[in-house]
């Protein structure tokens, strides 16, 4: 290689350097530079290598600082992004002892001499910006004097003290060097901020990363140009570049959405190739055999008849089990929509074909109505069913698990139950998760995945309405369905919202009076026992300081019972209660001779008894949007009107939760209200297969990038599936890097 070519590569200033220090950084940036510069600018290849270098090493509490906050390695940091920034204070408006960060220029520094034995060697600077002049005292560092000459551009962060002084803390290299002193007002510098430790700061952090600027120059770009052409991004360098030395909160949003659209484009290239992959998989049985069994249990066997939801429903499912391919489907079903039907639909497909089905429930309460709800769909059919939980005595466990070995039990509803490691099934056609967000990614695939050569059809069900935009952020490999037909019959709920004592005086009133006409309700509380306390989620949902008293279910039976409900029958039902316990409440409940049922959320999913026409519930702040429709839908089952009453002393924040519930009946709508209201993190939990909720983009806010990512991700993959050809290479390396080099598996359920 020549001389001066190699001299070149070397040390050169590159069009992506030139961008990065220019005065409007960002970008607009390229505006700044002419079209003979850039194409004048030498040339440099990236070096990624130099991306896995580690920091310097960091000593005591700032060591054990950068390592909680994952920062090993120069790549660590420049993906260690700004959470927002801010505007960096002027020097006229600096008020006594005001902590703030500054951007100033130096004129003139120097080290003071220090007499008094045990003081600091202190360094004293003139620094100024465009509203005045101060004097910056640093301590201990000496080595500033030569570090800082004048004209220096410096953020420094620390305490004024009144008299033209400020006292340094954390300081950092300006934006750029040298130049004219930052401009005061709206336009003045803005400082990012990022996510801190104890041990470290943001401005430290902020050192770190204007020492190791260079390093931009060797972050690989992993977007092909053709979609950064389409789509109007800028590359990914100068999006990291706006984010860490943003000259304003437009440069930072700008790089957050660019990079927002690469981390969702990434997740929609995960699960469509997973889609891809289970459609191309074959083995499970197909059930394509003219239906005997499900049909005549469709044309005489329900006792009312099917929505127009439920019958598209039906047709979908029978139209995946028919394939060899195993359907995995989300079947979305709102409160009392008839997802049972739907499951059961399935379920039989397979006994009429000589095979095996399963239904497995979160809980032993949702299973056990779940069992009886199908035992009477059945009626007089011939299968042969059972249940098996974790309170099924041995002697019938095992007559189950060898019934199921051998084949002669068809159907089989349980929990947890159903994935230990001696329950073996002969031949398991259909396997159904209901409530399936409740349990977690490894026993929902320990149910569908025993026998890998021959996989079952798995159907996945949720009574929590899920809006498009969390759908295709969280199931986007998922076939769905959706049920938001409620059946002929089901009556509307007069949801009302109370607060005081005397709105509780006449919710009671409305209450009693129900029970004396013959019907039944149930009363709600947030505790179990008086003496919890609230959780993290809570005691911010409450607010500091909020002095609320939290009903609690055993307190409130005895209170009631002596009270408002005395001379009626109660009963007690909570989450804590043995399952015998919980058996008796429930069939007290629903036979009739219990007329009130004091419960915590256990009653959520699971219970239909539809005489009870009134639910009141007791802090109904504490509660989330989701959970207190599913609540609701435990009413309105019968022929008589029904009513929710929520009571509680909600804020600002809960008054809106609230009052939707008020006004909208509608899941799937309270669902976009409930993510507006909320974030997508919140929503979806845990980390799934490496990805969790994500790092930069944020739903609902980036709901258009998410759809444009999607449509992308679409595109690539019906032309390369296997991000084969050379303009993907780097985007299928960044995918596993993502990934951190593990197989994502066939299927993300």
């Amino acid at each position: 290689m020549p001389a001066s070519t190699a001299e070149q590569r070397q040390g050169a200033i590159t069009a992506r350097e030139q961008r990065a220090r220019a005065p409007a950084l960002g970008f607009a940036s390229t505006k700044a530079l002419s079209r003979a510069q850039l194409l004048d600018a030498p040339l440099r290849w990236p070096c990624p290598s130099r991306l896995l270098q580690e920091l310097s090493p960091a000593a005591g509490k700032a060591a054990a600082g950068m390592r909680s906050l994952g920062l090993e390695t120069v790549g660590d940091l420049l993906e260690h992004l700004p959470s927002d920034s801010r505007q960096a204070r002027t020097v006229a408006a600096l008020g006594d002892g005001e902590q703030a960060t500054v951007a100033v220029e130096v004129r003139r520094i120097a080290a003071r001499p220090v007499r008094r034995r045990g003081m600091r060697p202190l360094v004293e600077a003139a620094v100024f910006d465009a509203t005045g002049t101060m004097r910056a005292t640093f301590f201990n560092q000496p080595w500033l004097v030569e570090r800082y000459p004048p004209g220096t551009r410096l953020l420094l962060h620390g305490k004024a003290d009144g008299r033209r002084g400020f006292r340094v803390s954390h300081h950092a290299l300006g934006v750029d060097a040298g130049g004219e002193a930052p401009a005061a007002g709206p336009d003045s510098t803005a400082v990012a901020h990022y996510p801190a430790s104890d041990g470290v700061t943001s401005t430290q952090i902020l050192t770190l990363v204007q020492s190791h600027r260079g390093a931009l120059d060797d972050v690989i770009e992993g977007l092909p140009a053709a979609t950064r052409a389409a789509e109007g991004l800028p590359d990914r360098a100068g999006a990291l570049a706006a984010m860490h030395f943003p000259r304003g909160g437009e440069d930072l949003e700008l790089g957050r959405r660019r990079l927002a659209f690469e981390e969702l484009l990434l997740t929609q290239l995960l699960f469509l190739g997973r889609r891809a992959r289970r459609r191309a998989q074959h083995g499970a049985p197909a059930l394509a055999e003219p239906p005997s069994l499900t049909e005549r249990w469709l044309a005489s066997g329900l006792p009312f008849a099917l929505t127009s939801d439920q019958r598209a429903a039906i047709e979908e499912v029978g139209a995946d089990l028919a394939q060899a391919t195993p359907m995995q489907r989300l079947l979305m079903g709102e409160v009392g929509s008839g997802k049972t039907v739907v499951a059961l639909y399935a379920m039989l497909r397979a006994v009429e074909h000589g095979h095996q089905a399963a239904l497995m429930a979160p809980t032993e309460t949702l299973a056990e109505q779940h069992f009886a709800t199908i035992q009477q769909l059945l009626a007089a059919e011939p299968v042969a069913a059972a249940l098996l939980s974790g309170s099924t005595p041995a002697a019938r466990r095992r007559d189950i698990i060898g019934k199921l070995d051998s084949g002669e039990l068809s159907l089989i509803v349980g929990t947890h139950a159903l994935i230990e490691p001696d329950v073996c099934f002969r031949s398991l056609a259909v396997a159904v998760i209901d409530e399936q967000h409740r349990f977690g990614v490894r026993q929902r695939a320990a149910l569908a995945g025993r026998d890998a050569a021959r996989p079952p059809h798995t159907l996945h069900m949720t009574a929590t309405p899920i809006p498009r935009t969390l759908a295709l952020a969280r199931y986007p490999d998922l076939d769905t369905s959706k049920l938001r037909e409620l059946p002929v019959g089901r009556q509307p709920i007069d949801t009302r919202l109370l607060s005081g004592d005397a709105e509780r005086a006449d919710a009671y009133r409305l209450l009693r009076s129900e029970l004396d006409a013959g019907r039944q309700a149930y009363v709600v509380c947030p505790l179990v026992e008086e003496a919890e306390e609230p959780s993290g989620a809570d005691a911010a949902a409450l607010g500091a300081g909020t002095q609320i008293e939290l009903r609690a279910a055993t307190a409130e039976l005895a209170r009631l019972s002596g009270g408002e409900l005395a001379g009626y029958e109660l009963a007690l039902l909570h989450g804590g209660m043995r399952p015998r316990e919980k058996q008796q409440a429930m069939a007290a409940f629903a036979s009739g001779r219990a007329q009130v049922l004091v419960a915590t959320t256990v009653i959520e999913v699971g219970i239909d008894v539809s005489n009870a026409t009134v639910m009141l519930i007791e802090n109904a702040e504490r509660f989330g949007i989701s959970q207190l429709h599913q609540l609701r839908g435990r009413i309105g089952r019968g022929e008589h009107r029904s009513s929710c009453l929520l009571i509680g002393s909600p804020g600002a924040g809960a008054g809106t939760r609230l009052r939707a519930l008020v006004t909208h009946s509608d899941g799937f709508r309270l669902a976009e209200i409930d993510l507006e209201l909320r974030s997508e993190g919140e929503l979806t939990g845990t980390r799934q297969s490496g990805f969790g909720h994500f790092e930069i983009a944020r739903l609902p806010e980036d709901a258009d990038l998410l759809e444009r990512a999607r449509a992308r991700a679409e595109a690539i993959v019906a032309h390369d599936p296997g991000l084969a050809s050379p303009e993907h290479a780097l985007l299928a390396v960044e995918l596993g890097r993502r990934l951190g080099g593990e197989d994502p598996g066939p299927i993300a359920v």
